[in-house]
C-alpha cells in the first residue's frame, strides 16, 4: 500500500517581541530538514546586510496596498508604522511541495492564519516571566525608551492570549525550547490525516 503524497503543515511561531522567536526558529531549521521558512512581505526599509526573497520581499506601502486589495495575504499587520504580510501563493507551493512552511510572526497574524487555515498548528513561544522579557528588550540596545515601553504593554495583551494557540513553549533555556518545538513538528508529521 502506498502513502498518498505528503501535504507540508504550517507552523506559526509567535509570542511576545524580545521572546527569542528568531532565535528559536533559526535553530530549528539548522536541525530539521523539510522545512520553508516562511518570507513576509514588508514596507519596512532593508536593513544592512539584508537581501530580497532571503530576509524579505520589500514593497513599497502603494505595492502592499494593492497585495491586500487582491487577497493575497495569508495574513497581514501594522507594526511599528511599517506593514508585514505572509504572501499566500509563496505559502501554498512550499506545502504543496510537500514541505513544513514556518511562520515566526506577531499574535495578530497568528489569529488572522488561524481563522484562514484552521489546520495550522500554532505554537506561542514565552518568556519566562514578564520582568524577564523586559531585560531582554532593555539588553537589545536597539530601541528608545519610549518604542520599548510600547513593545511591553503590547506583550502584556498578547500573553493574555496564549490560550488560544494549540501549544505553549516558555523560552527559559534555548536548547529546551528548541527541541520543543522540534518534537512539535515530528509529532504534527506523524499525526493520521482523516480523508477529505
Amino acid at each position: 500500500m502506498s502513502s498518498p503524497k505528503r501535504i507540508g503543515s504550517i507552523i506559526v511561531v509567535t509570542g511576545p517581541s524580545g521572546v527569542g522567536k528568531n532565535t528559536v526558529v533559526e535553530q530549528v531549521l539548522d536541525n530539521v530538514d523539510g522545512i520553508a521558512h516562511s518570507i513576509s512581505i514588508t514596507t519596512r526599509d532593508k536593513r544592512p546586510g539584508e537581501q530580497e526573497g532571503k530576509d524579505y520581499f520589500f514593497r513599497t506601502r502603494a505595492e502592499f496596498e494593492k497585495l491586500i486589495a487582491q487577497n493575497e495575504f495569508l495574513e497581514w499587520a501594522e507594526f511599528a508604522g511599517c506593514l508585514y504580510g505572509t504572501p499566500k501563493a509563496w505559502v501554498k507551493e512550499q506545502i504543496e511541495n510537500g514541505l513544513d512552511v514556518i511562520l515566526e510572526i506577531e499574535v495578530q497574524g497568528a489569529m488572522q492564519i488561524a481563522k484562514q487555515c484552521p489546520e495550522s498548528v500554532l505554537v506561542f513561544l514565552s518568556p519566562p516571566s514578564f520582568d524577564a522579557l523586559k531585560e531582554r528588550l532593555n539588553g537589545r540596545a536597539t530601541e528608545t525608551p519610549e518604542k520599548i515601553a510600547v513593545r511591553l504593554e503590547k506583550a502584556k495583551n498578547e500573553l493574555t492570549q496564549r490560550h488560544l494557540f494549540n501549544f505553549e513553549i516558555i523560552n527559559d533555556n534555548l536548547e529546551v525550547a528548541v527541541s520543543n518545538l522540534i518534537h512539535i513538528i515530528h509529532a504534527e508529521r506523524c499525526r493520521i490525516l482523516k480523508a477529505q
